[in-house]
């Protein structure tokens, strides 16, 4: 009888198959647990050293064979020392810790400074790091209250140096500075600025720009250091300088090698060295001093000097000097060892008038007063004059002369014990002799016309004498010229009054009253003592010649040295800026 074959089962034929390939899966088991699965580990080297590059985490990791760097990316953290720079993704090259980071870029230090950008490239050898941003966008760095932002920013690792080249942005709370170059040192909190520099002041009570294309500038001092042409403007008026420091906060200012002060009234200052106070508005300036007033039409000269705004008052020394020209012909040169000026304060008390019904006041007024002293000299072509003191009142335009004053005019010397000269918008409108008045005219050889008296007031008109008025004591001797402009008498005479009337350099009318004696002696028959009056004195000697011979012997200085011109600055003087 015929059995059927018994047929094998899945699990029959199964076997033999898993037989034949159990060497192939014993082998992919020993292989897959000698390689464990890569994933990032952090390393267990130093991690004090400062100069080496970890890779702390990151979501994922690969590497290509063909790739020289490693990809990392997601919530990517790498330190190096006390910086952590952090991205979206990265390409990491571990032989030279280096790497490019892509995508929300951040170094940070501590809780003080962080640099945001959306690409960062950092070479290991250098430790230089650039950071990039997108377009529209800008690199930005934070320090504190400090923050720079510019397209590239560049920052040495090594030295704790920031910078960029193609223009860029740091503000605090104080100022806002712009440049084409730049340069930050987070540490220290110095920054330089090259190219295009413009410095704004973020002050709500005042204004302030500089520009300038080197400027030094301290984020923690908010001290800004110029070393090239620059120009600093404010509210008070404009600076140019080529070096100088200025104390954004404090409104400080040192300004070196001839700096140039222009005020908004037209003032202009210039100095081997300034120093201002805008603050306490106090200001000194040392080494050849050149202030100007283009309003008053003077300026004045000297090694040191001083302006406290507050007090309105200044002080200049050290061969000081004005120049006066509002006369357009001529200039007036005026030397004297201290030139000082002051506000004046006068107080007026004005009584109740029950009638008008005005109650009692006080007013109060105020005058500038100008003091010259001592050894005071002045020349100009047609008026010189020496005294020890000189002081000029605002109030009532007048110049006083003080101790031993001698003014000459051509052929003409007047002295007394005080002169006082009234000026009506800088021109001579009357001199007053009060205590003692004498005038001498050199007429040639021995021979001088003089006027002596108690008083002494002369007239003038357009700069030209019209009358002189001499009350008490009057003495007089004269040369009466003849029809052929000779001479030949000699004229005594004594009164109580005088008037005398000029036109040009004639004498038209002479008037004495009430009662007159006198003598007329030829020349022939004159004795030496009609000659001359018991107060005549010739000072000739004393006469300033020139511009340059205003200053005593001791303080002439070389020819050379003299100015040439009405703005050219004063020779250097060798004595200390205090005194002479």
């Amino acid at each position: 009888m015929y059995r059927r074959k018994k047929s094998l089962s899945r699990k029959s034929l199964f076997i033999p198959a898993l037989i034949l390939c159990m060497p192939a899966l014993l082998a992919l088991a020993v292989d897959r647990t000698s390689r464990p699965e890569i994933r990032p580990t952090v390393p267990t080297a130093d991690r004090t050293a400062g100069n080496r590059v970890f890779l702390e985490r990151a979501d994922k990791l690969k590497k290509n064979a063909t790739d020289s760097f490693m990809t990392v990316v997601g919530d990517v953290v790498f330190t190096k020392g006390p910086m952590i720079m952090k991205c979206d993704s990265a390409h990491y090259y571990s032989e030279s810790e280096s790497l490019d980071a892509f995508g929300n870029v951040s170094m940070e230090q501590g809780d003080t400074l962080f640099v945001y950008a959306d690409e960062l490239r950092y070479d290991g050898p250098s430790e230089i790091a650039t950071l990039y941003a997108d377009y529209g966008k800008k690199v930005r760095l934070i320090n504190r209250d400090v923050t720079l932002e510019t397209d590239v920013f560049i920052y040495d690792l090594a030295i704790d140096l920031g910078y960029y080249q193609t223009g860029g942005k740091l503000y605090d709370q104080s100022n806002t500075l712009t440049s084409i170059k730049g340069e930050y040192v987070p540490s220290t909190k110095e920054a330089n600025f090259y190219l295009d520099v413009r410095l704004n002041s973020l002050s709500e009570t005042d204004t302030l720009t500089i520009y300038s294309d080197t400027l030094y500038y301290n984020t923690a001092t908010h001290i800004a250091e110029l070393y090239s042409p620059s120009e600093v403007i404010n509210r008070r008026g404009i600076i140019y300088t080529r070096q100088g420091v200025y104390d954004t906060d404090s409104d400080v200012t040192t300004l070196y090698d001839r700096s140039i002060v222009l005020t908004r009234d037209g003032q202009r200052l210039t100095a081997d060295t300034i120093f201002y106070n805008r603050t306490k508005a106090y200001g000194e300036a040392f080494g050849n001093m050149i202030l100007t007033d283009s309003a008053q039409k003077l300026s004045v000269y000297g090694n040191y000097g001083f302006y406290d705004e507050a007090k309105d008052s200044s002080f200049v020394t050290g061969r000081a000097m004005i120049a006066e020209y509002s006369n357009e012909e001529d200039t007036l040169w005026l030397h004297g060892k201290y030139i000082k000026t002051f506000r004046q304060f006068d107080t007026t008390y004005i009584q109740e008038d029950t009638l008008l019904g005005i109650p009692a006041s006080t007013k109060v007024d105020t005058s500038h007063v100008a003091v010259i002293h001592p050894k005071v000299r002045f020349y100009r072509s047609d008026l010189q004059g020496v005294c020890d003191s000189m002081r000029y009142t605002e109030r009532d335009s007048t110049l006083r002369m003080f101790v031993d004053p001698v003014i000459w005019n051509e052929d003409r010397q007047v002295f007394g014990n005080v002169i006082e000269v009234l000026f009506n918008d800088s021109t001579i409108e009357r001199a007053t002799l009060p205590d003692m008045g004498f005038t001498a005219q050199h007429i040639e050889d021995e021979y001088y016309n003089q006027l002596s008296g108690k008083e002494m007031i002369a007239y003038f008109k357009a700069g030209e004498i019209t009358q002189l008025d001499i009350n008490g004591n009057v003495e007089i001797i004269m040369y009466p010229e003849d029809a052929d402009s000779t001479f030949n008498k000699v004229v005594n005479a004594e009164s109580s009054f005088l008037t005398a009337n000029f036109r040009g350099r004639t004498t038209e009318r002479i008037k004495l009253w009430p009662e007159t004696t006198g003598t007329a002696t030829p020349l022939f028959l004159a004795k030496k003592n009609l000659f001359y009056l018991p107060k005549f004195r010739w000072f000739d000697a004393l006469r300033p010649r020139d511009r340059y011979d205003i200053f005593p012997p001791e303080e002439i200085a070389e020819p050379e040295a003299a100015i040439k011109e009405e703005d050219a600055e004063p020779e250097a003087d060798t004595e200390a800026a205090n005194g002479e």
